[in-house]
């Protein structure tokens, strides 16, 4: 990658960290104990027949990628009770305040496997989250 480049892609990134933003390339980390975390709840709002907004809440977040991860947990759940399978992820924000987490994550849903990079499988998820004690809604 040139220098030009470089500098390009590290304020693009910069700027998305600073908006709150998750960016994907982030390495992943172990889950953390539930014991660690208090998960207050969820809202779902349907903007579109496939598109969906899900807002969360918790406490004893590391950062904002566990409330993302709160937020994706919510996202796999809704699929499959939906008769859904699959869910792309559009973007998520997370934000904090007083200890308060919120994420903000709009994904889209769909009963076939979409196109692009940031899909996943909704009952391969479902069961990660079981695995790592985040409720699913």
């Amino acid at each position: 990658m040139s220098g030009v480049r470089a500098i390009v892609a590290a304020l693009v990134l910069g700027g998305c960290v600073g908006l709150g933003a998750l960016p994907e390339d982030l390495p992943e980390r172990p889950p953390f104990p539930p014991e660690n975390a208090q998960y207050l709840g969820s809202q779902t709002r349907l903007l579109d027949t496939d598109l969906v907004n899900f807002l969360v809440e918790m406490r004893g977040a590391r950062d904002g990628r566990d409330a993302g991860a709160y937020a994706r947990c919510v996202a796999a759940g809704y699929a499959l009770i939906r008769g859904f399978g699959f869910a792309r992820h559009i973007r998520t924000i997370a934000s904090q305040e007083g200890g308060l987490w919120r994420g903000d994550a709009v994904y889209t849903v769909s009963p076939a496997l979409p196109p692009g990079k940031r899909t996943l499988d909704a009952e391969t998820e479902v069961a990660r989250c079981r695995e790592d004690g985040i409720p699913l809604i």
